[in-house]
Protein backbone atom coordinates (compact mmCIF):
# COMPACT_ATOMS: atom_id res chain seq x y z
CA UNK A 1 0.00 0.00 0.00
CA UNK A 2 1.47 3.40 -0.96
CA UNK A 3 1.62 5.69 2.08
CA UNK A 4 2.16 8.76 -0.07
CA UNK A 5 -1.16 8.28 -1.94
CA UNK A 6 -3.01 7.61 1.32
CA UNK A 7 -1.48 10.70 2.77
CA UNK A 8 -2.60 12.91 -0.11
CA UNK A 9 -6.15 11.48 -0.07
CA UNK A 10 -6.52 12.04 3.67
CA UNK A 11 -5.08 15.50 3.33
CA UNK A 12 -7.57 16.55 0.68
CA UNK A 13 -10.53 15.20 2.72
CA UNK A 14 -9.79 17.48 5.67
CA UNK A 15 -12.39 20.07 6.59
CA UNK A 16 -10.06 22.38 8.54
CA UNK A 17 -7.89 24.86 6.71
CA UNK A 18 -4.31 23.59 6.49
CA UNK A 19 -1.46 24.43 4.15
CA UNK A 20 -1.87 22.69 0.83
CA UNK A 21 0.18 19.47 0.60
CA UNK A 22 1.42 20.57 -2.81
CA UNK A 23 2.67 23.82 -1.28
CA UNK A 24 4.49 21.83 1.40
CA UNK A 25 6.02 19.59 -1.26
CA UNK A 26 7.10 22.70 -3.18
CA UNK A 27 8.69 24.18 -0.06
CA UNK A 28 10.52 20.92 0.57
CA UNK A 29 11.81 20.84 -3.03
CA UNK A 30 12.92 24.47 -2.72
CA UNK A 31 14.68 23.70 0.58
CA UNK A 32 16.46 20.72 -0.99
CA UNK A 33 17.43 22.69 -4.11
CA UNK A 34 18.81 25.70 -2.22
CA UNK A 35 20.61 23.46 0.27
CA UNK A 36 22.28 21.48 -2.51
CA UNK A 37 23.22 24.71 -4.30
CA UNK A 38 24.78 26.06 -1.09
CA UNK A 39 26.65 22.79 -0.56
CA UNK A 40 28.08 22.88 -4.08
CA UNK A 41 29.03 26.55 -3.77
CA UNK A 42 30.80 25.88 -0.46
CA UNK A 43 32.71 23.02 -2.07
CA UNK A 44 33.79 25.14 -5.02
CA UNK A 45 34.87 28.08 -2.83
CA UNK A 46 36.81 26.01 -0.30
CA UNK A 47 38.52 23.91 -2.97
CA UNK A 48 39.45 27.07 -4.92
CA UNK A 49 40.76 28.62 -1.68
CA UNK A 50 42.88 25.52 -0.99
CA UNK A 51 44.36 25.65 -4.50
CA UNK A 52 45.05 29.38 -4.09
CA UNK A 53 46.81 28.80 -0.76
CA UNK A 54 48.94 26.01 -2.25
CA UNK A 55 49.72 28.29 -5.23
CA UNK A 56 50.91 31.00 -2.83
CA UNK A 57 53.15 28.46 -1.11
CA UNK A 58 54.59 27.32 -4.44
CA UNK A 59 54.96 30.77 -6.00
CA UNK A 60 56.26 32.80 -3.04
CA UNK A 61 58.27 30.01 -1.37
CA UNK A 62 57.95 31.06 2.28
CA UNK A 63 61.08 30.70 4.38
CA UNK A 64 59.69 30.32 7.91
CA UNK A 65 58.49 26.94 9.10
CA UNK A 66 55.57 28.73 10.83
CA UNK A 67 54.30 29.90 7.44
CA UNK A 68 54.40 26.38 6.05
CA UNK A 69 52.68 24.97 9.14
CA UNK A 70 50.00 27.69 8.83
CA UNK A 71 49.40 26.77 5.20
CA UNK A 72 49.16 23.05 5.98
CA UNK A 73 46.77 23.72 8.90
CA UNK A 74 44.49 25.90 6.78
CA UNK A 75 44.34 23.49 3.84
CA UNK A 76 43.87 20.49 6.17
CA UNK A 77 41.01 22.04 8.14
CA UNK A 78 39.24 23.13 4.96
CA UNK A 79 39.54 19.60 3.56
CA UNK A 80 38.30 18.05 6.83
CA UNK A 81 35.39 20.49 6.98
CA UNK A 82 34.42 19.61 3.40
CA UNK A 83 34.50 15.89 4.12
CA UNK A 84 32.16 16.34 7.10
CA UNK A 85 29.98 18.93 5.33
CA UNK A 86 29.55 16.70 2.27
CA UNK A 87 27.79 14.08 4.40
CA UNK A 88 24.75 16.32 4.02
CA UNK A 89 24.84 15.68 0.28
CA UNK A 90 23.67 12.08 0.73
CA UNK A 91 20.92 13.17 3.12
CA UNK A 92 19.57 15.69 0.59
CA UNK A 93 19.83 13.25 -2.31
CA UNK A 94 17.85 10.57 -0.43
CA UNK A 95 14.78 12.84 -0.26
CA UNK A 96 12.50 12.22 -3.23
CA UNK A 97 8.88 12.64 -4.29
CA UNK A 98 7.92 9.06 -3.52
CA UNK A 99 8.63 9.36 0.23
CA UNK A 100 5.79 9.29 2.72
CA UNK A 101 5.39 12.17 5.17
CA UNK A 102 6.93 10.00 7.91
CA UNK A 103 10.01 9.42 5.75
CA UNK A 104 10.26 13.14 4.98
CA UNK A 105 10.11 13.88 8.69
CA UNK A 106 12.81 11.29 9.52
CA UNK A 107 15.09 12.63 6.80
CA UNK A 108 14.58 16.25 7.87
CA UNK A 109 15.41 15.33 11.46
CA UNK A 110 18.57 13.54 10.26
CA UNK A 111 19.59 16.63 8.31
CA UNK A 112 18.94 18.82 11.35
CA UNK A 113 21.09 16.55 13.52
CA UNK A 114 23.95 16.73 11.00
CA UNK A 115 23.55 20.50 10.70
CA UNK A 116 23.66 20.88 14.47
CA UNK A 117 26.94 18.96 14.63
CA UNK A 118 28.35 21.12 11.83
CA UNK A 119 27.13 24.36 13.42
CA UNK A 120 28.45 23.61 16.87
CA UNK A 121 31.44 21.27 17.12
CA UNK A 122 32.75 21.26 13.56
CA UNK A 123 32.48 25.01 13.00
CA UNK A 124 34.18 25.71 16.34
CA UNK A 125 37.12 23.44 15.48
CA UNK A 126 37.22 24.92 11.98
CA UNK A 127 37.50 28.51 13.22
CA UNK A 128 40.05 27.69 15.92
CA UNK A 129 42.37 25.80 13.55
CA UNK A 130 41.86 28.35 10.77
CA UNK A 131 42.70 31.18 13.17
CA UNK A 132 45.84 29.44 14.42
CA UNK A 133 46.88 28.61 10.85
CA UNK A 134 46.32 32.18 9.72
CA UNK A 135 48.31 33.62 12.64
CA UNK A 136 51.19 31.22 11.93
CA UNK A 137 51.05 32.03 8.24
CA UNK A 138 51.10 35.79 8.83
CA UNK A 139 54.06 35.70 11.24
CA UNK A 140 56.68 35.66 8.47
CA UNK A 141 55.15 38.66 6.73
CA UNK A 142 54.35 40.68 9.85
CA UNK A 143 57.92 40.11 11.09
CA UNK A 144 59.06 42.28 8.15
CA UNK A 145 56.75 45.13 9.23
CA UNK A 146 57.22 47.68 11.95
CA UNK A 147 55.83 46.73 15.34
CA UNK A 148 52.80 49.02 14.87
CA UNK A 149 51.82 47.60 11.47
CA UNK A 150 52.40 44.04 12.66
CA UNK A 151 50.02 44.56 15.59
CA UNK A 152 47.60 46.36 13.28
CA UNK A 153 47.57 43.41 10.84
CA UNK A 154 46.89 40.94 13.66
CA UNK A 155 44.25 43.25 15.15
CA UNK A 156 42.42 43.31 11.80
CA UNK A 157 42.48 39.51 11.60
CA UNK A 158 41.18 39.21 15.18
CA UNK A 159 38.45 41.82 14.57
CA UNK A 160 37.35 40.11 11.37
CA UNK A 161 37.33 36.71 13.08
CA UNK A 162 35.29 38.16 15.95
CA UNK A 163 32.80 39.72 13.53
CA UNK A 164 32.36 36.44 11.66
CA UNK A 165 32.12 34.38 14.86
CA UNK A 166 29.88 36.71 16.87
CA UNK A 167 27.66 38.18 14.15
CA UNK A 168 27.68 36.34 10.80
CA UNK A 169 27.88 32.77 12.14
CA UNK A 170 24.92 33.04 14.58
CA UNK A 171 22.85 34.85 11.98
CA UNK A 172 23.46 32.15 9.35
CA UNK A 173 22.83 29.35 11.87
CA UNK A 174 19.56 30.95 12.94
CA UNK A 175 18.44 31.31 9.31
CA UNK A 176 19.28 27.67 8.46
CA UNK A 177 17.62 26.35 11.63
CA UNK A 178 14.47 28.38 11.02
CA UNK A 179 14.05 26.88 7.53
CA UNK A 180 14.42 23.28 8.62
CA UNK A 181 12.48 23.74 11.89
CA UNK A 182 9.58 25.19 9.92
CA UNK A 183 9.49 22.16 7.59
CA UNK A 184 9.87 19.69 10.48
CA UNK A 185 7.05 21.39 12.36
CA UNK A 186 4.69 21.23 9.38
CA UNK A 187 5.41 17.56 8.70
CA UNK A 188 5.10 16.76 12.41
CA UNK A 189 1.68 18.42 12.54
CA UNK A 190 0.59 16.43 9.48
CA UNK A 191 1.80 13.20 11.08
CA UNK A 192 0.02 13.98 14.33
CA UNK A 193 -3.20 14.79 12.51
CA UNK A 194 -3.04 11.64 10.38
CA UNK A 195 -2.51 9.50 13.47
CA UNK A 196 -5.48 11.18 15.14
CA UNK A 197 -7.64 10.54 12.05
CA UNK A 198 -6.77 6.84 11.95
Amino acid sequence: MDNNIEFKDLWRKQSISQPNIDDLQTKLKHFKKTSLRKLILTNVLLIATCFFIVFIWYYYEPQFISTKIGIVLNVAIMAIYLVVYNRLFDAYKKMDDTDSNTEYLKKLIQIKTKQKFLQSKMLSVYFIVLGIGLCLYMYEYTAMMTLFWGFFAYALIILWGGFVWLYLRPREIKKENLKIDNLIDKFQRINDQLEADL
